[in-house]
């Protein structure tokens, strides 16, 4: 819901309904696999496209400042541009810190309770990866809830830096990743008994190959 002319708060982003797809081969199979966000910084550019995205599809306004996803950068050494998500906790501080039960956690989401809430923003200081936002016009937290199951975010970076993936595959996209940063890389400075040396990755081996 958009900000009233009257300025009257609006209401946080909708609960999701289901997060989960079915991947039954018959009916001893019907079960559902998790998925969750997950976040290649490698890949981001900084567009912000994400967050406008988001404040779109739940407010219906192009402002990254009601978006669930902020996409944090650092510089000028080294600059990092980092998508901050929720994680969906299966075990979430932020339920924890709710004095009102507000939060609860339920097919792969935790879902926020606009009923129950009191915006005290406990929520807020308790999540450990800082994801739970406010916003002077919106009553309560915003919080992700991965769009009842097709995440804006991910549907919309054009640089795939956010992905909507099974739970398990996780570490595997983590584990890529580290695999094409070292293959991109050149050399690598180290300090040994105070000086600064560098190995150059072409070089590494080349003793045992008689050059």
């Amino acid at each position: 819901m958009v900000t009233s002319p009257s300025h009257e708060p609006t209401r946080g982003p909708s609960a999701a309904s289901n997060v989960r797809i079915a991947t039954g081969r018959g009916s001893g199979y019907d079960r559902a696999v998790a998925r969750k966000l997950a976040v290649v910084p490698e890949l981001c550019s900084g567009c912000r496209i994400c967050e406008l995205a988001c404040a779109a599809k739940h407010f219906g306004v192009n402002n990254p400042k009601k978006s669930a996803i902020r996409v944090l950068v650092t510089y000028p050494h080294p600059v990092v541009r980092m998508p901050i998500v929720c994680s969906q906790c299966k075990v979430p501080m932020c339920a924890d810190a709710c004095p009102t039960g507000a939060l609860k956690r339920s097919d792969g989401v935790v879902h926020l309770s606009t009923d129950d809430c009191i915006s005290c923003m406990k929520c807020a200081e308790a999540c450990p990866f800082g994801a739970i936002y406010a916003h002077g016009d919106v009553e309560y937290p915003i919080k992700c809830d991965l769009c009842g199951g097709e995440p804006e975010c991910a549907r919309t970076c054009p640089k795939r830096a956010i992905r909507f993936v099974p739970e398990q595959a996780l570490g595997e996209s983590k584990r890529l990743n580290n695999i094409l940063s070292y293959a991109h890389m050149k050399e690598i400075e180290y300090v040994e008994a105070g000086q600064k040396k560098i190995i150059h990755y072409a070089e590494i081996g080349t003793e045992e190959m008689g050059r």
